[in-house]
Parts: C-alpha cells; structure tokens; sequence
C-alpha cells in the first residue's frame, strides 16, 4: 500500500516545496523559480527528511517540457523577429558562436572532455525566455524597442534550441564514428524534423484548428479544455513515435500552428494553468538532481561559471554592439536581459546527462550556475540605468555604443497627474477612449501580450505586465498618478492590486470594478475610494426601462434606484462619510434629460435667490445642482444668490429645459422668456 502513494506524495511534498520556496522567493524580490529550484533541492536525495520519487517525477516534468514549448509556441512570431532582423539575427547567432566556445575553453581547463564541454557551451549561451519576459515586464521594458530585439534574439535562440535538441542524440547517440556516416545521420535526422514540420505547417494547420473551432460548437469548457491537452502532449508524443524528434520539437510546433489560428486566446487561457503547474514540477525535478554538497566543494567553478554567464555574457553583448545597427538603450537591455541561462539550459543539461555526456556533478554545476544567475539578474537590470547613465558621460564611448539613433516611446517617468488605467477590456477601452477624447493623460497596463502588442501598434500607451503580481505599477508612474483605474473582472486580482497601491500610494485616488456586491466591500476594504459594479448598474438600468414601460412614474423609479444602489455601496458611505455619488446628474430616463445651462451676464435672475426666480413655476423644470468656480453643489439651498457664469443644472423633459435655459440667458423678465438652449443628455 505503501508503494501505491509514493507518486501522490512524491507530487505533494514537490508542490508544497515549491510553494515555500517560491514564496519565499518572492519575498526577498527573487524570481520564483529560484524557489522552486531549492524547493526541488529540499525534496531531493541529497538532503535530510523527505525524499521525493526523482523517478516519477521526471516523468511529470517531460509534460512540463512539452507544456512549456507549448506556450513557446503559442506566442511564437516570426513576423516579431522580422522586425528586429537587423540586430537579433546576426547577434543571436553571433552570441551563441562565441558562448559556446568561451563554455569549451572553461570546460577544457576544468578538465572536461570536449563532448561535456560542448553541451557546457551551449546551455551558457542560452537564455531563460520565462526569466526574460518577467523582468523585462517587471522593469517596463517589454514594449520599448530593446525589449522587442531581446524578445526577437530569444525567439532565435529558442529555434536554435531546437535544432540542436535534434542533433545531439544523433550525433553522440550514433554507432558510427566516421564522419561521412555521421553526416548521413544528422542529414537523415533533419530531413525527418523538415518533413514533420512541413506536415504540421501546411496539413496541422487546416486540421488542428478546424478541430477546436468544431469543439468549441459543443459549448463545452470541459471538452475544448481536453482538446487542447490532447493536441498538446499527442502531437508531441506522435512527433517522437513517428518522426524520431524531441518531444519538445513536437509541442513546439503544435504550438505555433494553434497560435496562428481564430481561437489562440482561448488555448492560451486554457493551456496557461496546466503550462504553470507542469513546469513547476519541471523546476522542481530539476533542483532534486542538485547535490548541495558537490556546490560547496565546488564552489570557485560554480563563481566562475555564474560570473561568465552574468558578467561574461553581459559584455559579449556589449560588444557585438558595436557592430550592430542598434542603439545604446537597447544594446544594455538586450545585454541584461540575456545575462542569465534557464529552463532550455536544464533541457539541453538533460540531453546531455541522458546522453552520457555529462555526470550528475557536472550538470549540478550547470544548474548552480543558471539559479544564481537568475536570482541575479533582476539586480543586474536595475544596475542598467545607472550604467546607462555612466556611459553617457563618456562621450567617446557613447558614441562608439550609440550605433542608431533611437525614439523611445514616451516613458512612463514623463506621466505625471495620469490615469493609470489597469486592464484594457470594455471598461477599460471606454475609459482610454473618452480620456483621450478630453485631452487627460493616460497609461495603460495589460496582462494580455498579443492584446498589448496589438493596442501598442495602434498608439494607445500601454505597458505589459501583471499588475497584481508584479512591479509594473511602479514602472507605470504609480507614486505620480493622479487616479488608478482598475477595470479587471478578475476580483481577487483587483484586490491584490488595490491592496498594493494603497500601500505603495496612500493618497492615490484608486477606482476599482467590483465583479461581485461581496467584491464592494472587500474593495472598499483594500482601499478603494470609488468601486463600480456593473452588473448592479446594468440590472438597474433594465429595471427602470421595464417599469416605464409598465407605467410607472419617472420619478418614483428614480427613487428606487438610488435606495437600491445606496444599499449596494454602503461600505463606500461608511468609510468616506459621505453618501456614494447618485446619478442624478448623468442618468436619462425616457422622457427626462438633464441640462447645464449657464447665467448670462445682465440677465434677469442675477442677484435673485433660487426661490425667488421661481425657475421651476415659470418652466416646469427643477434646479438640481449648481456649479460655481470649478465647485458642484447638488439641490442648492432655496435662498442662494444666483451669479453671473452659474451653470445651473436642471432636470426636465425637452420643452421644460429649452424655456428655463431661456429664462437664464434673457435680459427680460423671466415670463416674456422663450429662446431654447441644446440638452445635454444623461
């Protein structure tokens, strides 16, 4: 019975591990999967306590690879690095050229053989895609043009991964030694990889696709979420069956071909959880292959090799600048954001133990080396502007870097008194909209990359990034912020992002959509001043048009619906002192509009009260609210002096509102009024 839960356990004590680390992590400002790393370290064998089944859960962690290389391929755009072809290509392939023999020429003095030297190579000059997409979101850099070429050199990088996963069996997992047979071999091995690409390209195209989209006919959550799991692992699965290719190479493509189609949204949000869990136990798989005491004896070679690929890495990058069409500003980015090796590193170590390339020392130093490099490189992107700005007090070396003139988008460092607007869905579409249509400053934050890169093209300032669990906020100007609009569905997050701002800006004032009436006041307690909930809006506003319809007053209906919503945002009058803002002011309901009108200078209601005008007898329309110097006053006192430029705001049907805005504009007697003034309508 025993043996029946060792993989139940093994799993649970991997995931709670990670929990732990990961928070941990977190708090200290670390990227969470150093924490899953040691997590993994912590289940190992090579510690006291627990000891996972390494066994089983190296299993799990191949469908965290093929999840993985899903995502990979979801969001994988050729036409990106098209874009950045110029710089990302030669530099991409240059980069890896001269990682490679820097991690041979290490590996050599070390003693290695030539084969572990080679794989040593390769898993140096290759970045983490996970740990650049995250600090360049978290620093917001992803939609300036350095973090577009980093993106297009990862892309490459990540083909070149690929490829190489496809030789390397061939080459050191064949019997012949010749050089005209090995050759025969890895051509065979292409071809084979070619042929099931130009299957999925141009047959998997049509198919998968069309699949998903008949699924998706059934409405059936359940099912397309099955589909999508299905196509995922089998094409990965068959790919290795039928082709002799990686499983990575397989998810890959299955990625890129769903990623290209109507429903690529719609994958991504369903594959996103299985992609996160999987590739945590993949991590943790990975740190349990960690000997803590092979580090410690070890411990010059795992400095040296963290050096080489923080600092060393770093300064090839700067120095292919110098040969590159690039700017300055992007060359540092692109060098902080690949001074660090990750997931495709421990594949490629992986391949290499499996192969008999590597001993288990060996790939321990690899993996030591790339969880101290990521642990660093979020330091080393915050050294960047301060490096930036050293360079640039070197003319001569600013020039040399400065190869390309470049016109950054504006920064979020010039926004000051902005609307931070958090989500760009309907809410928050309207809201960019109408800000922009008013002239008021504005910064969007999305969590969706195709949907920023896509809103990024056509103008709308935007940074991408998870609000709730990130840095962005700062990056988007936070503590200079005149108001923070969260418009999300998502409540938990809206209340993780409330609670942070308040934190970080405690006269911030933060207007929150609350997706539940519980959401109100939990909102409320997060720190919201202002929180919306659009259901109860929308539901009141079908029951005042259905009880007109019945027949019922306008008035009374009106009524009902601010005791109703007074009700509903309690929570907001209790912590603020003052009754929620009704609609009086903006709502219509049939046959009732609300107008501003202005007091002319000489007309004949000035230096009257509003009791004495007797505007409601002379028109039918009643005084609601009076705006004086920038102030609103709702139901003025009866014995307020009326002034020249009041704006009065009445409410009334048309006829009504035409003959008071008359009467406000006339130099006659209020009676012998009868000019019409234009509504606006609520």
């Amino acid at each position: 019975m025993q043996n029946d839960v060792v993989l139940l356990t093994s799993i649970v004590m991997a995931l709670v591990a990670a929990f732990a680390g990961g928070l941990i992590a977190r708090r200290f400002k670390l990227p969470t999967i150093v924490g899953y790393l040691v997590g993994g370290m912590v289940v190992g064998p090579f510690t006291p306590g627990f000891v996972g089944d390494t066994s089983a859960l190296s299993q799990l962690a191949d469908i965290g690879v093929m999840f993985m290389m899903f995502g990979v391929g979801l969001h994988f755009s050729l036409r990106d690095l098209w874009e950045v072809k110029s710089i990302a290509i030669p530099g991409a392939l240059l980069q890896i050229v001269i990682g490679i023999l820097v991690g041979f020429l290490v590996a050599w003095a070390w003693g290695w053989t030539d084969a572990a030297g080679l794989i040593l190579g390769i898993s140096i000059s290759i970045a983490s895609t996970v740990v650049l997409v995250r600090n360049l979101t978290d620093h917001g850099l992803f939609n300036t043009p350095g973090g577009q070429v980093a993106t297009g050199w990862l892309i490459l990088e990540d083909l070149a991964t690929i490829v190489i996963l496809v030789i390397l069996p061939v080459v050191f997992g064949s019997e012949e030694s010749g050089g005209v047979a090995l050759a025969a071999d890895v051509g065979f091995a292409l071809l084979k990889a070619a042929a099931f690409v130009a299957i999925m390209l141009f047959l998997g195209s049509r198919i998968m696709p069309w699949l998903l989209t008949r699924i998706a006919k059934f409405q059936s959550r359940e099912l397309f979420l099955l589909a999508v799991v299905a196509i995922a692992l089998g094409t990965a699965f068959g790919a290795t069956e039928l082709f002799g290719v990686s499983l990575a190479l397989g998810a890959f493509l299955a990625g890129v071909v769903l990623g290209e189609s109507g429903l690529s949204h719609q994958v991504a949000a369903e594959a996103i959880p299985f992609q996160d869990l999987f590739s945590i136990i993949f991590f943790v798989s990975v740190g349990m292959l960690v000997n803590p005491l092979v580090l410690v004896n070890n411990l010059e070679q795992v400095l040296v090799l963290t050096l080489i690929v923080v600092v060393g890495k770093w300064l090839i990058n700067m120095f292919l600048a110098l040969f590159l069409p690039s700017s300055a500003h992007t060359s540092l980015t692109v060098a902080a954001g690949l001074s660090q090796i990750g997931e495709f590193s421990f594949i490629i170590g992986q391949a290499g133990l499996s192969l008999g390339i590597l001993s288990a020392d060996q790939y321990s130093l690899i993996l030591a080396g790339s969880v101290l490099s990521i642990a660093v490189n979020p330091f080393v992107f915050k050294a960047t502007p301060h490096i930036e700005k050293w360079m640039q007090s070197r003319p001569r070396l600013w020039k040399l870097l400065q190869r390309k003139p470049e016109v950054l988008e504006a920064k979020s460092e010039t926004y000051r008194d902005h609307v931070i607007i958090v989500g760009y869905g309907r809410s928050g579409r309207y809201t960019a909209r109408i800000l922009q249509e008013v002239g008021a400053p504005y910064l969007v934050v999305e969590l969706d990359m195709a949907l920023a890169e896509k809103v990024s093209a056509e103008g709308v300032p935007i940074l991408y990034g998870d609000a709730a669990n990130s840095e962005i906020l700062e990056h988007a100007g936070l503590q200079r912020a005149a108001i923070l609009v969260v418009t999300g569905s998502e409540q938990s997050a809206a209340e993780l992002i409330v609670i942070n701002a308040r934190a970080a800006a405690p006269d911030l004032k933060i207007i929150a959509r609350a997706s539940t009436e519980d959401g109100i006041e939990r909102l409320v307690e997060a720190g919201a001043d202002d929180v919306v909930h659009p259901e109860l809006e929308g539901g009141l506003e079908i029951m005042r048009h259905t009880l007109l319809d019945l027949g019922y007053p306008a008035g009374q209906i009106q009524q009902y619906a601010d005791a109703v919503r007074h009700n509903a945002y309690s929570a907001i009058s209790e912590n603020t002192s003052r009754p929620h803002a009704l609609d009086q002011l903006v709502t219509s309901v049939r046959g009732v509009e609300v107008q501003w009108s202005a007091v002319e200078e000489g007309s004949a209601v000035v230096g009257k009260t509003i009791a004495t005008a007797n505007l409601r007898a002379e028109s039918g329309a009643s005084i609601v609210a009076l705006m004086r110097d920038g102030t609103v006053t709702a139901n003025p006192e009866p014995n307020t002096v009326i002034l020249p430029d009041d704006l009065m705001g009445m409410i009334g049907n048309s006829q009504e509102l035409a003959v008071a805005g008359s009467i406000l504009a006339s130099l006659d007697d209020v009676s012998s009024s009868s000019r019409p003034s234009q509504p606006l309508r609520g």
